[in-house]
């Protein structure tokens, strides 16, 4: 059996490092060798996603260099996809992310679902600012096992527990599991609107996510 281990760990550089237009050179190159869809997509593109987080998740790289790993990792998929397809490889589960309602800030939000994406969770967005009945909708309709809430304002946070009661009130609460985070939420207030976990970085919260289709 080949052995493909340099490769495999020259993408997983080449995604640490933001380089876009290496790695889907790159991706292309490990396909037309032979290198399983699966074995890049887990052992290059997560794994190297995984490295990325955890040295965020420590302080020892920034926001930047998160956001430039991501767009790597994206030009990766693009170039991947239809292999992965083709091989009949899924994501490990679906997750639903937003804003809460009044809430207009997407950083964290967004570097969130760049995270998730990163651990082979395919990701719905709804966006900044959303309705409650949206959210609940979206629930009912996407097949997500997992629901993100964000709020960075203390004035909005008060939505997140509006959507695990409306959740409750569809009858639907039990079908998906709610995670919750942003700058004014805590464990305690997550534990009191009863949400299923939260997270106080982007990382964290991948790692709690993917564990919940483990």
């Amino acid at each position: 059996m080949a052995d493909y281990t340099k490769q495999l760990n020259d993408i997983s550089e080449l995604l640490q490092k933001g380089k876009a237009k290496d790695i889907a050179l790159a991706v292309q190159q490990a396909l037309d060798d032979g290198v399983p869809a699966g074995d890049i997509l887990e052992k290059a593109l997560i794994a190297g996603m995984s490295i990325i987080g955890g040295k965020f998740k420590r302080g020892e790289v920034f926001v930047p260099e998160v956001l430039i790993a991501a767009r790597a990792m994206n030009k990766a998929s693009e170039t991947l996809k239809p292999a992965l397809i083709e091989a009949g490889v899924t994501p490990v589960g679906k997750a639903l992310i937003c804003t809460v309602k009044g809430d207009l800030h997407d950083i964290g939000k967004n570097l969130v679902k760049m995270m998730l994406e990163g651990r082979g969770i395919e990701v719905n967005d709804l966006g900044v600012d959303c309705d409650t009945q949206k959210i609940v909708d979206a629930v009912k309709t996407s097949g997500a096992g997992v629901l993100c809430l964000s709020a960075l304002l203390t004035t909005t946070m008060m939505a997140q527990k509006d959507v695990i009661d409306a959740l409750k009130n569809a009858g639907i609460r039990e079908s998906v599991k709610v995670m919750v985070g942003g700058a004014p939420v805590t464990q305690g207030f997550a534990d009191e609107i009863g949400a299923d976990a939260y997270t106080s970085d982007a990382a964290s919260a991948a790692e709690v996510c993917r564990a919940f289709y483990n």
